[in-house]
């Protein structure tokens, strides 16, 4: 199905795809690009307010929409809790630190873990908890 301005959609990539309702999506998919390399896909323009509807990322090869709180329509603002955006890569220290410099929290530097794993997590500026997990490294 094609957007107002008749742009057919961008191609969805992932088996499950997070929905994140931000305060701030705009501003939300510039800080994911520079934290986490986030390519736009798609973006519908802002409204009156500077919200926007739907906004659509590549992060690490799989799909991230994103939409602003529209309370007037029966979706308000509800902060991020109880779960984390997992991103299986190859270079935990790397994903991790340059999410930290661009402005996330590091809550969990990254680590060899008890299963095997190196593992690392962040929190970014509007509340979302980003968790890496790769291979460890054996320059370490």
């Amino acid at each position: 199905m094609a957007d107002a301005q008749g742009t057919p959609p961008a191609a969805v990539k992932g088996g499950v795809v997070a929905y994140l309702g931000l305060d701030g999506a705009i501003k939300a998919a510039e800080f994911y690009k520079k934290a986490f390399a986030a390519e736009q896909a798609h973006l519908e323009p802002a409204d009156k307010k500077g919200r926007t509807m739907h906004c659509h990322l590549y992060i690490n090869g799989g799909s991230v929409m994103l939409s602003d709180p529209y309370p007037e329509h029966g979706v308000p603002y509800v902060p991020a809790a109880g779960f984390s955006l997992m991103l299986p890569v190859k270079d935990v220290d790397a994903w991790w630190q340059r999410a930290v410099d661009a402005g996330c929290t590091g809550n969990m530097a990254p680590q060899d873990m008890f299963w095997g794993d190196r593992y690392g997590q962040c929190k970014d500026p509007y509340g979302v908890t980003w968790a890496f997990v790769g291979p460890k490294s054996t320059a370490r």
